[in-house]
């Protein structure tokens, strides 16, 4: 189990998937046609391939499923199964409340170690839980929950160190953050490492840590809400003190961007990714993620926001800033069945490609769409959605059958949906958006296409 991908800041790669593209904030739509279901995510590396454990809110507040995501480029995912799922009572059982899941690998029993922040419908029993399983992304054995130390756990994660001890990082209202040292087989807390006091108002939760080199990076949200996370770090050469101040790595008075950490993934042993959850507290299972790379020079480490970003995939070193884009706007499209154009003061043209779908069967066809490559790219499909659940769309590109998108509650500003396509090297793309099914599909605002 190692993290072997290097991630250089501003490097060029020639490959065609170089424009595949992380959308922080988006809609991320999974080959099952569904919004990506893995909140509160954490994140391990196995044979070149990224497995992603995380919370399954497609059904609310309540557990439904730990779910587990694979991915050899960080930007195409696919849902490869359910690590837990919900039972009729118990822990796992109805109205129960599971957050947070981190895996670590155990070299000495060869098994994955699942740990989970494990609660009531009202947050009274405040405990960690704990399952183990033979195959990362396999079927887990559930062992049972505790408060860790005799103390509760709320937001909690996991570290596995250079020399494979594994360690708890829990927190909770009374005691503050604290690391704490698992046992050999990593199922049971032992002894509290280093604990951050409440003094000084320095309140957090939501805990990652990372090791690049000798130093520790220790990172955690404020104590100030999902909508107003300033979102911050510490260092230190050792786990058990000498920690730095808790610093802030966004822009000041971002929020961190309107997201708290769920988790850092180590790329180099320099260079990082900040995974974040923008959270939608009156409707979860419409949150999204916002995933960024740190700039990390010493023990100083900065994030700057981008509508998109290229990582590089596993066995090569890249990272690129957002490629710039040509807009293709909805109302210059050619409309079928019964779409027309709806009143939009905040898109582009102060009007949407509205009524797509339906009974009408309203279409939306873009042509004339230009690639400088012949492969796969990421389209960003602006777009408004003015209901409480997703809309669907079936979208075609070239004269294929097309591929169920989906698209998330959006009012106000659009927001993004990603569409992971082959296009043709020149200007003949055609791109045509209509209905799943017999249900209305999202408005459409305009597409945003790379130019390489």
């Amino acid at each position: 189990m190692r993290f072997l991908h290097i991630f250089l800041s501003g490097a060029i790669s020639s490959l065609a998937s170089a424009s595949l593209q992380i959308v922080p904030g988006g809609t991320w739509t999974t080959p099952n046609g569904e919004h990506l279901q893995a909140h509160g995510a954490g994140l391990i590396v196995e044979n070149g391939t990224y497995y992603m454990v995380g919370e399954d809110k497609s059904g609310g507040h309540s557990f439904s499923n730990v779910n587990c995501y694979s991915s050899t480029d960080l930007v195409q995912w696919t849902l490869v199964g359910a690590l837990l799922t919900r039972q009729a009572s118990g822990d796992l059982g109805p109205n129960r409340v599971v957050e947070r899941p981190k895996v670590i690998y155990n070299d000495r029993t060869r098994k994955y170690v699942l740990w989970m922040h494990m609660d009531s419908s009202n947050y009274g029993e405040a405990r960690v839980a704990v399952a183990t399983g033979d195959s990362v992304c396999g079927r887990y054995q559930y062992i049972r929950s505790f408060q860790p130390l005799g103390r509760e756990s709320r937001d909690m994660g996991l570290f596995k160190d250079d020399d494979g001890k594994g360690y708890l990082l829990t927190e909770d209202r009374k005691h503050g953050l604290r690391i704490v040292a698992l046992s050999d087989d990593y199922l049971t807390p032992t002894t509290d490492v280093f604990s951050w006091r409440l003094e000084g108002g320095n309140r957090v939760e939501a805990p990652a840590m990372i090791k690049l080199g000798r130093t520790y990076f220790m990172f955690a949200s404020m104590m100030t809400g999902w909508d107003s996370n300033e979102n911050q770090y510490t260092t230190s050469t050792s786990l058990t003190g000498g920690w730095s101040a808790w610093k802030k790595f966004a822009d000041s008075g971002s929020k961190t961007y309107n997201s708290q950490t769920t988790y850092i993934l180590k790329t180099s042993e320099s260079s990082a990714i900040y995974l974040g959850d923008r959270w939608m507290k009156d409707n979860l299972m419409a949150s999204t993620y916002v995933w960024l790379p740190l700039s990390i020079s010493g023990t100083t480490v900065t994030m700057k926001n981008f509508v998109s970003w290229v990582p590089g995939s596993p066995g090569f070193s890249a990272w690129q800033n957002p490629p710039a884009e040509t807009s293709y706007e909805g109302e210059k499209a050619v409309y079928g069945g019964k779409a027309r154009n709806v009143d939009c003061a905040t898109c582009s043209g102060k009007v949407t490609a509205g009524y797509i779908g339906g009974p009408d069967r309203g279409t939306v066809t873009f042509n004339n769409i230009r690639s400088d490559i012949d492969g796969m790219t990421t389209i960003r499909i602006k777009f408004l959605n003015g209901d409480s659940t997703p809309r669907y769309a079936n979208v075609r590109v070239n004269g294929d059958g097309g591929r169920k998108i989906a698209f998330l509650p959006a009012k106000g500003d659009p927001a993004s949906s990603t569409l992971h396509v082959n296009l043709r090297r020149g200007s003949s793309n055609t791109i045509v958006i209509e209905g799943f099914g017999n249900g209305w599909g999202p408005d459409v605002d305009r597409l945003m296409v790379p130019v390489q």
